[in-house]
């Protein structure tokens, strides 16, 4: 009982999420923005989802080490959330929000390695080679697409996508066949591909639409939010 109830406790902040994600996406479809709502919304949403995080340390199979990494890339990340806000009126900020997501995946980098090695994940050279081919050839193939519309930015969005697709093999990579879905390597994987999505419709929608893309915020945000979580959530269910 006492187990179940342990279960449970991460899971109790999502309906605050959900509200806090809905009410982040009503501020950024209205016309024009609400950027006072989006201040208030949008670092509350990656706060609920750091407190998803902080409770794994109440869970029997969480891995302390694994936790605080998390937890360090989503502190990145809400800092990243917050240099983000005003980088359409500041385009400096938007570097600085671009430094800290990639030092946020470098975090999650660690952390899906360090959880591989807790668990005793045999390395599979075959899906690690396939993984990063798939990876290699989709990065490349969408970052000429964006290359044309990046000006000053190629490098650091090349540096950018790099990092967050080691980030994705790194998630792959600890992926255990007949795992259960409520498991670190199958929240991971879940949380890492989201997030790439997330940043490719951002991308796109950014420098080739010129951020005019309908529904773009809808998109993004559900998909980054979603990411977050799972994330967070694996931090609870190593073992």
């Amino acid at each position: 009982m006492i187990d179940s109830l342990r279960m449970v406790l991460p899971l109790l902040p999502v309906p605050l999420l959900v509200v806090a994600v809905f009410l982040l996406l009503r501020a950024e479809t209205q016309m024009p923005r609400s950027k006072r709502q989006i201040k208030l919304w949008k670092p509350l949403s990656t706060g609920l989802i750091i407190v998803v995080a902080a409770l794994s340390f109440a869970q029997p199979a969480h891995v302390p080490l694994y936790s605080i990494l998390i937890l360090t890339g989503l502190a990145l990340s809400l800092a990243g959330d917050w240099l983000l806000i005003d980088s359409d009126e500041r385009p400096g900020l938007f570097v600085s929000g671009l430094a800290a997501f990639l030092l946020a995946h470098v975090a999650y980098i660690f952390a899906f390695a360090y959880a591989q090695i807790v668990r005793g994940t045999p390395f599979d050279l075959n899906r690690a080679a396939l993984a990063a081919a798939v990876l290699a050839i989709l990065g490349g193939v969408v970052y000429f697409y964006l290359r044309p519309s990046l000006g000053n930015l190629q490098q650091p969005v090349l540096l950018y996508m790099t990092v967050i697709s080691l980030m994705v093999h790194q998630a792959f990579s600890g992926v255990q066949i007949g795992a259960g879905l409520l498991a670190q390597p199958a929240l991971a994987m879940g949380g890492a591909l989201l997030f790439y999505i997330s940043d490719f419709i951002l991308a796109i929608n950014k420098f080739v639409f010129g951020g005019e893309g309908e529904n773009n915020s809808i998109w993004v945000l559900s998909t980054y939010y979603c990411a977050q979580l799972f994330i967070a959530l694996s931090a609870s269910f190593v073992r």
